[in-house]
């Protein structure tokens, strides 16, 4: 059960605010030193992970980690609860840390701490909860203050696991900064945080052209070199997402969900593209949400003949015409044929279809067909 759960199941069963805290080691020496004093009979050492004590408001805290700086406490605000109740909470909590310090047993600190940012994340996404600030415990390390550029990596391997990551950050470290940062997700999936100055390096390699290249080119243009080497050096068939630069401290669930949602909707709506951009989807969002059976309705009414998309140099045609916003010279240059030749095209599509791709109207119509096309063919 993931640690938000938990905790709001606590927090209902015991009908009383529960919630996790931090404390500076030296207040918690204190803390631990008045109950000393207090019962004259037990030592600091002897207070362990699970076991509680009574805050200085009457709240309840139960131990969960000890820090060299910082001490995580789960604070309990019910003013009454029985010895049973006590026991058995932290038993519990004792058992469930356990658990969680063996799974980690053997993994160096770096990773250890990727993993248990990045299983955070993942219980806010689970939980829809996107606008969750990063708890103390987790923002108390690494370089999450900085403005950072979010990527996610999804590989399509079958084999994954701790050698793999640590392949990838050796990689990642060397082709994009010293500075990455490397967060496990799902299997086989990572949130990687780059420095910022890898924009301002793409911006300086495109100083000689006569305008300056645009964040959004810089991106496209890092992510694409990313990709080629993944691909080429280690992971095989995989996709890649790039966000704008974020703040991770405020935003890095939110830029999680929206990276795993573009990934999605590019492997959806744009079949044997590796490389996905949240900016250039705005469409696709919106034609996720159709549900699947208007779909299939809107591409039968809207078509006169279905198959008219089923030849591949008819898809080729339509998807490098809208790529270069309709230009017919640069649709016939990029396809290496005669301008006469892709206007004879359109002119058969425009036959069998009644759509002529010329026209705004008709161009738009298109565009959403070929897209909803795509997707209800394979389903």
């Amino acid at each position: 059960m993931s640690e938000a759960k938990w905790i709001k199941q606590l927090q209902a069963v015991l009908d009383c605010p529960v919630r996790e805290m931090q404390l500076p080691i030296q207040d918690w020496n204190m803390v631990i030193e008045d109950r000393i004093t207090s019962n004259n009979s037990q030592k600091p050492n002897a207070v362990t992970t699970g076991d509680y004590v009574i805050g200085p408001e009457g709240a309840v805290w139960f131990l969960l980690h000890i820090g060299a700086q910082l001490v995580n406490l789960l604070e309990v605000e019910r003013e009454r609860l029985s010895e049973t109740e006590l026991r058995l909470i932290s038993w519990t909590l004792a058992q469930m840390l356990a658990e969680k310090t063996k799974s980690y047993e053997g993994i160096p600190e770096s990773e250890r701490y990727a993993r248990e940012l990045g299983a955070w994340i993942e219980e806010q996404l689970e939980a829809g909860e996107t606008k969750q600030p990063l708890p103390d415990r987790l923002m108390s390390r690494g370089k999450l203050f900085s403005s950072m550029i979010p990527f996610l990596l999804v590989s399509e391997q079958a084999e994954s696991g701790r050698a793999s990551y640590n392949e990838l950050e050796k990689l990642l470290r060397t082709f994009l900064a010293e500075e990455v940062i490397i967060i496990p997700l799902k299997e086989q999936e990572w949130l990687i945080l780059g420095p910022i100055t890898l924009i301002h390096d793409a911006q300086l390699e495109e100083r000689d052209e006569e305008d300056e290249e645009s964040i959004e080119e810089s991106l496209t243009s890092i992510v694409s070199g990313l990709h080629e080497m993944l691909s080429s050096e280690w992971i095989g068939e995989c996709h890649l997402a790039v966000a704008q630069p974020i703040s991770p401290i405020s935003s890095i669930v939110s830029v999680s969900a929206l990276l795993r949602e573009t990934i999605h909707l590019g492997k959806a709506f744009h079949v044997g593209t590796n490389i996905h951009l949240p900016w250039l989807l705005h469409l696709e969002r919106l034609l996720d949400t159709i549900p699947e059976t208007q779909r299939v309705k809107f591409v039968e009414q809207a078509l006169k003949r279905k198959d008219a998309f089923l030849e591949p140099e008819i898809l080729t045609t339509l998807e490098t015409f809208f790529a270069l916003d309709c230009n017919v010279s640069e649709t016939a240059k990029k396809l290496y044929i005669h301008r006469n030749t892709l206007l004879y095209r359109l002119d058969k599509l425009k036959q069998e279809t009644e759509l002529d791709v010329r026209q705004f109207r008709d161009a738009v119509l298109v565009k959403i067909i070929l897209l909803l096309y795509k997707v209800t063919k394979r389903s």
